[in-house]
């Protein structure tokens, strides 16, 4: 694990108590980037946090839905569970911190259209989850580092989570699929899939499109990322803070795979 002071770089191990304090010490603000198999090493960062003593902000590892809002099935379920822990251990020790809920990123959902097993936008059919109706939100990787950085030092965004809702990358699957259709000028066979089929789907498949499907089933089908108000008292809204930040479009980015 890296960390940038002041332009240069000091280097610890997660797995190393010693290294990492060493090498938090002269930091202010950690911002957590470990892989989603390794969330629960972060235990060891709050550990080392509460040793330093002297972080004004933590950033653990989200970047994607809201963990306490969404209630996913398995897989995911136990990533959210883990990712849960994290924040109520760091709430537990007094740590402060921001939560960042980013949704969708463009570069997972966006180059395939959401459809597992695939390598482009589909061209001739496309499976549709459910009606089409609940709303998804997207954002670009690049934006999403934006945001959480103009949230390192903004007392608004303390002890909170930051969810980005961009106005313009909120879309149903419906909508965005008439979207694609546009920019082709042609009309998609839909596969229409109910949550009994995809539910059956999750089961027979391999572990890397059970993911794929799962994702879709809690997002495009049950509305996981819409389907609340962002309480005041514990979350923000990232694009009214920081209404200065020109965000990537749903719209400029699929331009590329036309």
């Amino acid at each position: 694990m890296l960390y940038m002071i002041n332009c240069l770089i000091a280097q610890g191990d997660l797995h190393d108590h010693e290294s990492l304090v060493k090498a938090i010490k002269p930091v202010d603000v950690v911002i957590s980037a470990v892989g989603r198999t390794e969330v629960e090493d972060q235990f060891k960062l709050i550990a080392a946090i509460k040793e330093v003593g002297n972080i004004k902000r933590f950033f653990p590892t989200e970047y994607g839905s809201n963990v306490d809002a969404g209630h996913p099935i398995e897989p995911a379920k136990s990533g959210y569970a883990r990712k849960a822990k994290i924040r109520r251990a760091i709430e537990a020790e007094g740590i402060p911190h921001t939560y960042v809920s980013c949704n969708c990123s463009f570069g997972f959902f966006l180059p395939t259209m959401a459809q597992p097993g695939a390598t482009a936008p589909p061209r001739e059919n496309i499976l549709f989850y459910g009606d089409g109706q609940p709303k998804a939100i997207f954002n670009k990787e690049e934006d999403i580092a934006t945001y959480t950085i103009k949230a390192v030092d903004d007392p608004r965004t303390l002890n909170k989570t930051l969810c980005l809702r961009p106005p313009k990358n909120i879309y149903s699957f419906k909508e965005l699929v008439a979207l694609w259709e546009k920019k082709i000028g042609k009309t998609l066979e839909k596969i229409y899939v109910t949550e009994d089929q995809i539910l059956q789907m999750i089961q027979d498949a391999s572990n890397e499109d059970k993911i794929m499907l799962v994702v879709n089933f809690s997002i495009f089908m049950k509305g996981e990322q819409t389907n609340f108000e962002i309480d005041p008292s514990s979350g923000v809204e990232a694009s009214e803070l920081y209404p200065d930040v020109d965000y990537a479009t749903v719209e400029e980015y699929l331009d590329q795979f036309v």
